[in-house]
This record gives C-alpha cells, sequence and structure tokens, in this order.
C-alpha cells in the first residue's frame, strides 16, 4: 500500500499492512519511493502519514480507544 508522508509530500510504500492498521501500533514500517534507487526501510509515525488523496488514517487505525469515545 502506498501513502502520503505529509511533512514531506512523498510516496511512502507501507511494508507491513498488519502494523497500519492495528491501533495499538503508533508506527509503520515503510520506505520512501523517490529517485532511482530502492530506499532503506524507516519507522515512520501514523501521526505523520494519509492517503494520497490528502485523507487522514481512520480512527480505528489510529486510536485504541476509538469505541470508548462519543464520535
Amino acid at each position: 500500500m502506498f501513502l502520503q508522508h505529509k511533512p514531506s509530500g512523498d510516496v511512502l510504500e507501507v511494508l507491513s499492512i498488519d502494523t497500519l492498521y492495528d491501533p495499538c501500533e503508533s508506527t509503520i514500517m515503510g520506505r520512501f519511493h523517490c529517485g532511482e534507487e530502492m530506499q532503506d526501510p524507516e519507522n515512520f509515525k501514523k501521526s505523520e502519514v494519509a492517503f494520497a488523496s490528502g485523507e487522514p488514517l481512520p480512527r480505528c487505525w489510529v486510536d485504541p480507544n476509538y469505541r470508548l469515545q462519543a464520535a
């Protein structure tokens, strides 16, 4: 899956989809897709990524208490 890194605006490939939708994980493993060479994997904060359309990640992916809080 590809997301956008909000601070830089670069495209980011998520290497572990399981951690992306796990609300108890605050970081994801991914790598930038820029330049000609494959970039090294890095940890990224979920708060710093969004869908390419600019939409934020779903609350149930980032907040472990999303069911307890009123919408």
